[in-house]
């Protein structure tokens, strides 16, 4: 049976919290076993334990300290999942000037915990972001 909406709704703002720490076996504690990252426009994925993992690992390495600022835009929370909106401002490595990329987020409800993300941003924010696992990514399939 699947948790209330309640219940999913702490879990996803626990994660969004948690995306601002260092403590990978926490965040990964929000997680469903299974987990799916589906990545727009590009319209590529990573999928699983293992991969997610490690991006979070490159996040908190590489992408936490690379974030210069950010910005709420938005929120809404529905029955899928909760949708989070921001500007982010990066320095990105090897440059000498910070670039803001606005992305959307949506955490996906699974049974207990997330289910993954879908992600609207650009490309360059995102190669960043996925680092390691940029040239693992597969075509989501059509649904």
């Amino acid at each position: 049976m699947r948790a209330s909406l309640t219940k999913l709704v702490s879990v996803a703002v626990a994660h969004s919290e948690l995306e601002s720490g260092n403590d990978l076996d926490a965040l990964m504690g929000t997680m469903e076993s299974d987990p799916v990252y589906d990545i727009y426009p590009i319209g590529k994925r990573f999928q699983g334990w293992d991969k997610t993992k490690r991006y979070y690992r490159h996040f908190f390495d590489v992408v936490q300290p690379a974030i210069q600022g950010f910005t709420p835009v938005s929120q809404a929370i529905g029955e899928k999942g909760v949708v989070e909106e921001y500007d982010i401002v990066v320095k990105h490595p090897g440059e000498s000037v910070t670039t803001t990329h606005r992305i959307i987020a949506i955490l996906t409800f699974g049974e207990e915990r997330l289910s993954g993300e879908r992600m609207y941003s650009d490309d360059k924010l995102f190669k960043l972001m996925f680092g390691p696992l940029w040239d693992e990514l597969i075509p989501i399939p059509p649904s």
